[in-house]
């Protein structure tokens, strides 16, 4: 970092002190690697090979048709009212949710909207509550100079924050951000989980009545892609009372394997929602206008739905895979564990070897130490725990599916053998 003649950074306090992401940090170290030559699985980014999971061929033709139409100028700053309307009866089929027009906000994906949740709900200084491990709430929180309360979570709950682990943290509160399924476990809340945190939220803010209230962030981005038995559930849904309370995050990055297309959307509190869309405004973060109008067009489509099955059973496939991989090396003996996949595109993998020598002398001390041996002896790329909010001692890591052909999951499963075989 450059410094001025007195000692101080050039840049702003804010920048000099923000932390990367650790994920994309590890990603792209692998992918220089793979540039020289090395062979590595690279299963880091919640992200989607092309080459595996195509968008779908309607999908595309949408929007090259919205392309062929002139739509590249601006859109409205809330999205286009053919896709908010869309949203609106999507929303009601889905969910069962009457939610308005007016009541949904469209950005360029989901995460401008998380960030515009931060900013519309939470002051500087104030608290922001989430598990860990979980997906990017501790930068948002930083970003903003909120106070963040890390609620670490166990394996015997699935990685999820039961009602008893919430309760001490919410009074004062300004936000409660959850996920399901959830980012990086591939976990999701029964309706029983997500009843018991609901009703505390609903406790704290009778006690506010007239004040500030708690709110409630809900990424489900990743609902559509529920797998097996698990079932959807939210908040409103469960408790029709948190409606005021609810911000809903939701897209189609993931149902369809669209993480380049940027078309999110948010419902929630129509007071709330004004202010995102004020923020994104002065941010820019909308969805391209084409992009909106083949999204509306096509999420009422039948095709939107066979689109979304496939994609479903692509991703129950691969997990599924990996899974059996990782139960049949504990099965022999081998210190690794793995939690079944309820949603999402992630596995949570348990890989016990801290502490062991390398070959060459080296003391694996930490989950870093652990994920770089991986890369280099086992030829596989997978995300430390630690790059959620967790420990650095913590044994677990989000295996991502979404650049996996099937061939790759027994190779995947060998180099792991053979690089614990390896160790003292």
């Amino acid at each position: 970092m450059r410094m001025t003649t007195t000692g101080t950074p050039l840049v702003s306090d804010l920048a000099e002190h923000l932390v990367g992401s650790e994920i994309i940090r590890i990603a792209g170290e692998i992918n220089a690697r793979i540039a020289k030559g090395e062979k590595i699985h690279n299963l880091t980014i919640g992200d989607f090979s092309p080459a595996v999971f195509p968008l779908p061929d309607r999908f595309c033709t949408l929007i090259q048709q919205a392309y062929g139409e002139g739509l590249s100028n601006y859109p409205p700053a809330n999205g286009l009212t053919e896709l908010r309307e869309a949203l609106s009866a999507y929303i009601k089929h889905g969910q069962g949710l009457s939610v308005g027009a007016d009541d949904i906000l469209v950005a360029g994906g989901a995460r401008p909207l998380i960030y515009a949740t931060y900013m519309a709900v939470v002051n500087p200084g104030e608290r922001v509550v989430f598990p860990t491990p979980s997906w990017n709430n501790n930068h948002y929180a930083y970003l903003l100079g909120a106070e963040k309360v890390e609620v670490e979570t166990r394996q015997d709950n699935r990685f999820l924050p039961t009602a008893d682990e919430l309760r001490p943290h919410l009074p004062g509160a300004a936000l409660l951000a959850l996920c399901s399924p959830l980012n990086p476990t591939g976990t999701s809340y029964t309706h029983a989980q997500l009843e018991a945190i609901c009703d505390l939220v609903l406790e704290e803010n009778d006690r506010r009545r007239g004040q500030k209230p708690l709110y409630v962030m809900y990424d489900q981005i990743y609902h559509e892609l529920l797998l097996g038995d698990a079932r959807h559930v939210d908040p409103v849904s469960i408790r029709p009372n948190m409606r005021p309370f609810t911000i809903h995050v939701d897209g189609l990055s993931k149902s369809l394997a669209a993480t380049g297309v940027r078309v999110g959307w948010a419902f929630g509190p129509a007071e709330v929602l004004r202010k995102m869309a004020a923020i994104l405004g002065h941010m820019g973060a909308w969805a391209p206008k084409p992009e909106q109008m083949a999204t509306a067009r096509f999420i009422g489509e039948p095709a939107y739905q066979e689109a979304v099955q496939l994609h479903r059973s692509m991703v129950a496939e691969r997990v599924h895979g990996y899974h059996e991989g990782f139960q049949r090396l504990k099965q022999e003996g081998y210190p690794v564990d793995s939690i079944p996949s309820q949603g999402a595109i992630y596995l949570s993998v348990r890989i016990d070897i801290r502490g062991r020598t390398t070959a060459g002398g080296k003391v694996l001390k930490d989950a870093a130490d652990v994920t770089y041996y991986l890369i280099g002896e086992a030829g596989v790329g997978i995300v430390p725990f630690f790059a959620f909010g967790a420990g650095r001692d913590s044994d677990w890591f989000r295996l991502s599916v979404g650049t996996t052909h099937m061939a790759m999951v027994p190779q995947v499963i060998t180099g792991i053998r053979k690089a614990i075989d390896r160790l003292g």
